[in-house]
């Protein structure tokens, strides 16, 4: 809103329908700094250490936005009556200061606050340490029992903040990176609570003891993370210096080799040596793994031994024409580079076939558990004999399964799938020793129901494991296919070539500046008519209702649209608007049917206005999706169409601006939905804008373990009973 305001042409005179939108513009600053300050003072009473910092940068903020709308507002003005033209702040030095203000104190502001979060994460994980430290020193049931409750509900804020923190993190590593710490903490969660009540039912037994021992270790791992992440820090100042994969590597050779393209002296032949080196060095993961087929390590081999000699001839090509420019040398140049880059995609698709195969295979292999009933049975029964065995298998298992994740790492494609294979990889090697001490320890108290319940708890999270692998691999399968790229899909968009027939005929394409300078008036529009909507369906009691999540859903849409009008959000070209608009169609069509269920509910004197105006929808939508389906052909038919689609989109809106006041009217009136309606929650203007449809699983955020962990602790009461 702000840049709208700065970057407006300079015209002496302006329309009354300018000033108007100008002065909607400022008092729509004024009214969103506001929201924001009321959260920043509220904050403020809450953390008396922060409070004179945070309430001097409200004030500064509310005083920056007051002058925005002070300086916008066209009332304010002296005209005379003759002239239907007039002039708007003039003085645009002062809406650039003010705009300056509001910047650095609103910036003031959510530093404060964030300080505020990582507090409030760090407090929490230091009471929950504190109440492990009790918990490992219980000695009774009892103490136990009141102990853990605290424990339990520790936990659970916890979760609620770190799952919070998560959702706010904008770096995709450190996301898997959290998300990987929070599941060691779900899962441990429940192992502590079996494995500690095994302890205290049999204080002698030494495998029991280092069953917990582990449990704990491994959380306190997990803990120690999650504020890694938050405080962006190492302990003793080190930094983390995460192993390269074979596709990283790759990836960045074959960057610096096209690169000698434009520039030949940009780097050294010792440089690209090195680059190589490195790769080769990582291919003896596979070469040198026991669970490499023959097959395999034969092609990975010669590729390796091809990567050399097309490497030696691509820098003799390039050493020549660093010296004379010919014709000749540099298409010989532009060859190397090509047969370079060709060895290079074929190793890394070698090495991928390699890993997903014997990841495919051992998983398939593993499916039916044998090993873990097998200890089961045995434990049962008291057989140390058996157990022994079975053991031993089990760390055999285990051997392969941790290799099986090493090789995926290499070629997992992303960053935070390397990390989840790094997790994976953790998982395994730590819970496999924790279900053989579980094993013994059943196996020498083979009447124990506890022992029994812990060995079960342990055996659950490693088919857990076993079967996040068979999802980890289909992701890992669909970056190499091009299925999916760094990031998951958003925005209701459909995956290419599933929703449009006509996606693989259409080139997509970027609009250049004059044409975005000519769609941003609308795009304004747009946007004011989406807070329009926001403001309505906050109004509502029940958040849950079908008609609100729709026009939520519409409306962020809608929003991300107005983004692409500005060059901004996750809308990058005309065939990704394209998509949007047919999809926020689509939602339109939706939002009529429940319209029509609703009026068919109501009798009331506005229950025709409701039908008249709702009538209009199914039109607007249809003429929509028509036009985003339309196949166009240049650049400046596509123009044509997206001002086309935002100007329907924009009609769409604004009837919607009109309905929605209608149907909240005649809610209220006729108490439709007595028995469900929910208040508000808090603090809704802090919801953040992403642009999901509101059906969509993205808008909810799962807490770790909290459901199973609240439903566990009502329980406690049968724990001295067991």
């Amino acid at each position: 809103m702000i840049t709208t305001l700065i970057n407006h042409k300079d015209k002496p005179k302006r329309s009354d329908k300018t000033l108007q939108a100008i002065q909607r513009v400022g008092q729509a600053v004024n009214l969103a700094v506001g929201r924001f300050v009321t959260v920043g003072e509220a904050i403020a009473n809450e953390n008396h250490e922060l409070k004179e910092e945070m309430s001097i940068a409200c004030i500064e903020a509310r005083r920056a936005g007051e002058t925005i709308a002070q300086l916008t507002d066209v009332a304010s003005l002296d005209h005379p009556e003759s002239d239907s033209h007039i002039t708007i702040f003039t003085d645009k030095t002062g809406v650039v200061k003010a705009a300056r203000l509001l910047l650095s104190s609103v910036t003031k502001v959510l530093v404060l606050a964030d300080r505020v979060v990582i507090k409030q994460i760090i407090t929490s994980r230091n009471k929950v340490l504190a109440t492990m430290e009790q918990l490992e020193k219980v000695s009774s049931f009892q103490e136990f029992v009141q102990i853990f409750s605290q424990f339990g509900n520790e936990m659970v804020e916890f979760a609620h903040l770190t799952g919070d923190r998560q959702n706010d993190l904008k770096d995709e590593k450190k996301k898997a990176r959290m998300a990987a710490s929070r599941a060691v903490l779900e899962k441990c969660t429940m192992m502590l609570l079996t494995a500690s009540k095994t302890c205290l039912r049999h204080p002698d037994c030494e495998s029991a003891r280092i069953n917990k021992d582990g449990v704990f270790h491994r959380m306190r791992l997990a803990l120690e993370q999650v504020i890694e992440i938050v405080t962006d820090s190492r302990p003793n100042g080190e930094n983390e210096v995460a192993p390269i994969s074979i596709y990283t590597g790759i990836k960045e050779f074959k960057n610096k080799v096209e690169g000698l393209r434009e520039n030949l002296y940009f780097l050294s032949k010792e440089n690209l040596s090195t680059m190589l080196e490195v790769i080769l060095e990582h291919t003896e993961d596979f070469t040198d793994s026991a669970y490499t087929s023959h097959e395999h390590r034969e092609h990975i081999l010669e590729l390796s031994k091809q990567a050399k000699m097309e490497l030696e001839q691509l820098v003799s090509v390039w050493m020549q024409a660093q010296n004379q420019k010919t014709k000749d040398l540099m298409e010989d140049l532009e060859v190397a580079i090509l047969k370079t880059c060709q060895c290079m995609n074929e190793l890394k698709r070698e090495v991928h076939s390699a890993a997903t195969s014997l990841a495919a295979d051992l998983l398939k292999y593993h499916t039916d558990h044998m090993i873990l009933k097998a200890l089961k049975i045995t434990g049962v029964e008291g057989n140390l004999e058996a157990v022994a065995e079975y053991t031993c298998k089990l760390s055999e298992q285990k051997e392969q399964l941790v290799e099986m994740c090493r090789l995926l790492r290499h070629v997992s494609g992303t960053e935070p799938l390397e990390i989840t294979c790094i997790h994976a990889e953790d998982t395994f090697q730590v819970t496999g020793p924790q279900i053989i001490s579980a094993a013994e320890t059943l196996a020498l108290h083979p009447s124990s129901k506890i022992a029994k319940e812990n060995l079960e708890v342990f055996c659950e999270a490693w088919e857990s494991q076993l079967s996040d692998m068979s999802m980890l691999l289909r992701e890992i399968n669909d970056v190499f296919e091009g299925r999916r790229g760094e990031k998951r899909v958003y925005l209701s968009l459909p995956r290419p070539g599933k929703h449009n027939a006509n996606l693989k005929t259409l080139k997509p394409v970027k609009l250049d500046t004059e044409e975005q300078a000519k769609i941003a008036k609308l795009g304004l529009e747009l946007h004011l008519l989406t807070s329009d909507v926001d403001s309505e369906t906050e109004k509502w009691e029940d958040q849950e209702n079908e008609i609100v999540q729709h026009g939520q859903g519409m409306s962020s849409m809608a929003y991300s649209m107005y983004l692409f009008t500005r060059g901004e959000g996750l809308l990058k070209t005309t065939q990704d608007l394209f998509h949007q608009a047919e999809i926020f169609a689509t939602e339109g069509m939706k939002l009529a049917s429940a319209l029509q269920v609703f009026s068919e509910q109501v009798h009331d004197d506005d229950k025709p206005l409701l039908m008249l105006e709702a009538e209009k929808l199914i039109p607007i939508c249809k003429q929509l999706q028509i036009t985003a389906k339309t196949s166009v052909q240049g650049k400046s038919a596509t123009f044509t169409k997206v001002d086309a689609c935002i100007q329907k989109t924009r009609n769409v809106m604004t009837l919607l601006c009109q309905l929605l006041p209608i149907c909240s009217r005649l809610m209220r009136k006729n108490k439709a939905g007595n028995g469900y309606l929910k208040p508000a929650p808090p603090w809704r203007e802090g919801r953040t804008r992403t642009g999901t449809n509101a059906h969509t699983p993205e808008r909810r955020v799962e807490m770790f373990g909290i459901k199973s962990l609240e439903n566990h602790l009502t329980k406690m009461t049968f724990l001295e009973s067991k």
